[in-house]
């Protein structure tokens, strides 16, 4: 059904005349003329029913956009949600895709190149700082100088002023698009799955003490002895039945990866660990690898890893390799992951199990700091021709029917072709052998959406993977995380803060990283090489002052 056109083309054109006029010479740019856009080619951006263009507007213009992309998915040209959105809104644009590693490749060479640069990048990756250093150097378009030509985007930022402040630099401009897809999930990125056949079989042949076969079953709780237990027997005996013993892999994970990650293991010592290892703790910024219980615990672990329990590729396979290791022949007796349903060819041979208790009674899970609201996505060049018609063309990204297909895959492929009996969005069944993920990384550009209540409620069924993570994380993760801890949001810094992270972090974390994986490979750090390292968390790594700056930042965050 037609949405009502809400201005008529005089009122939309004065009030376009009336905010130019408070637009700063410097950010008016030659083009066609917002005139002769309106009068000859049928430039319209309030009507989300209506074509941006007539057809002669999409003969005269174009605008050509660099992206990176996934390696699984199609050419952007030739993405059916792609050629849908140019259908609807007669806007051409010439997508150049190149890998993820070609785009940090030549990053740096596009924003230095001042004659030949695309009018924009989609996936463009920009941290705050580097959003503060091309600004102040008239690089990038302030996109909020024309917001009225986004009335999606200028609605969410008026309905959430958390996004707003997010993407307001110190200047009071917005230089990005942001990507919006809140589902209450990133925050906890493991769950525990155990092969409950190999489980039965250790319990029945009395290898496993305080269990019986009838707790195999969604949300059993294991301590840390009973693990231990069961893991040794998955590593000693031939489980799959195949004639080897020696393939079977007693616990797996992917090293430092965004999900699926040791993190969970340090939660038997009570930490709510996570890949920064900076967690909020009673409103202040804590950081884990401080605290002597993370010692406690890497060489529990490291412990495993030495008796062969963990299985020693987890710190070096990608997840690429993980999930390929985990398809025929049954080789997985437990591990971390979002859900068994990706992980495994057979789902339901295996149980997901509540967190695990550690040797102390601790029993808690990793706080994720992986944002929900991320900035930086899409930037445009000073410069662009005409780029009121490209902001109204991805202002249409943030109507949550799009943005759901951006997300996900479109209609006719990933959705079927007529919404349901309410109005939304349904998935189709999925067919042969290609799975959601498959479906969705060869469909789906991602890139700037906004999925949040209202679209889940009212245009989208979430995928059923989706739906299913949040039950099991409400019922096997939520629980177990004090109300004192939460995860560290995102936040503003100025630029004196920005430098400042700048010149450190990196070290910070590269430090951290490279002890890490030695002591859990090697096992175990020793008392001399702990102090040491924290000695340098003092004073070589600054990380004193990096914990301030990000507290200050919390500090204020909390208090607007």
């Amino acid at each position: 059904m037609k949405r009502v056109l809400s201005l008529s083309i005089a009122t939309v054109m004065l009030l376009t005349q009336t905010a130019c006029g408070n637009r700063s010479d410097a950010n008016q740019k030659e083009g066609i003329g917002l005139d002769k856009l309106v009068s000859e080619y049928g430039f319209q951006w309030t009507d989300p029913d209506a074509p941006i263009l007539n057809d002669a507007g999409a003969e005269a213009i174009s605008f050509h956009i660099y992206s990176s992309k996934n390696a699984s998915a199609l050419d952007y040209n030739d993405m059916k949600i792609m050629q849908d959105l140019y259908a609807s809104t007669n806007v051409t644009v010439d997508w150049e895709n190149v890998s993820e590693s070609v785009y940090g490749q030549q990053k740096n060479l596009i924003f230095g190149n001042t004659s030949d640069r695309p009018d924009a990048i989609y996936h463009a990756g920009m941290s705050a700082g580097e959003i503060i250093k091309y600004a102040q150097r008239d690089v990038l378009l302030p996109i909020s100088d024309y917001l009225e030509y986004m009335p999606n985007l200028s609605k969410i930022l008026e309905e959430r002023p958390d996004i707003k402040n997010l993407l307001t630099s110190e200047d009071g401009k917005i230089y990005s698009l942001p990507r919006v897809e809140e589902m209450g999930l990133l925050v906890h990125p493991n769950l525990l799955f155990l092969n409950k056949n190999w489980a039965q079989t250790a319990v029945e042949a009395g290898a496993v003490s305080g269990i019986s076969t009838e707790d195999l079953v969604d949300g059993l709780t294991l301590n840390s002895e009973q693990m231990e237990s069961m893991l040794t027997y998955f590593q000693t005996n031939d489980m799959n039945g195949n004639g080897d013993s020696s393939d079977e892999r007693p616990m797996s994970f992917v090293y430092n990866n965004w999900q699926g990650n040791q993190c969970d293991l340090y939660g038997m010592f009570g930490l709510n660990d996570n890949l920064d290892h900076r967690v909020i703790v009673d409103n202040k910024v804590t950081y884990t690898v401080q605290d002597e219980r993370f010692k406690e615990a890497t060489n529990f672990i490291a412990d495993w890893v030495g008796k062969g329990l963990i299985d020693p590729v987890s710190f070096e396979q990608s997840q690429d390799n993980f999930l390929a290791n985990g398809k025929g022949t049954e080789t997985y007796g437990a591990f971390y992951w979002w859900e068994s349903e990706t992980v495994v060819s057979n789902p339901e041979n295996y149980i997901v199990c509540a967190p695990l208790v550690g040797p102390n009674g601790d029993q808690t899970v990793s706080v994720s700091n992986n944002p929900e609201i991320s900035t930086g996505e899409v930037i445009f060049f000073n410069g662009v021709e005409n780029v009121e018609v490209l902001l109204a063309y991805f202002d249409r990204y943030y109507d949550p029917l799009i943005s759901a297909q951006i997300n996900y895959g479109p209609m006719g492929i990933v959705y079927e072709e007529e919404l349901d009996e309410n109005g939304m969005l349904q998935q189709k069944e999925l067919t042969g052998d290609v799975t959601a993920d498959e479906l969705r990384l060869q469909n789906a550009p991602l890139g700037p959406v906004y999925l949040s209540d209202y679209a889940w409620e009212n245009v989208v069924h979430m995928e059923p993977r989706a739906q299913l993570r949040l039950e099991r994380l409400e019922a096997y993760a939520n629980p177990y995380v004090p109300e004192n801890v939460q995860p560290v949001p995102n936040m503003q810094f100025t630029m004196e803060e920005l430098n400042t992270l700048s010149n450190y972090e990196s070290n910070l974390n590269d430090y951290i990283r490279t002890n890490l994986i030695q002591w859990l490979i090697s096992g175990g750090v020793s008392d001399d090489q702990w102090k040491t390292f924290q000695d340098d968390l003092n004073n070589r790594t600054n990380l004193p002052a990096i914990q301030e700056i990000y507290q200050n930042a919390y500090d204020r965050y909390i208090n607007a």
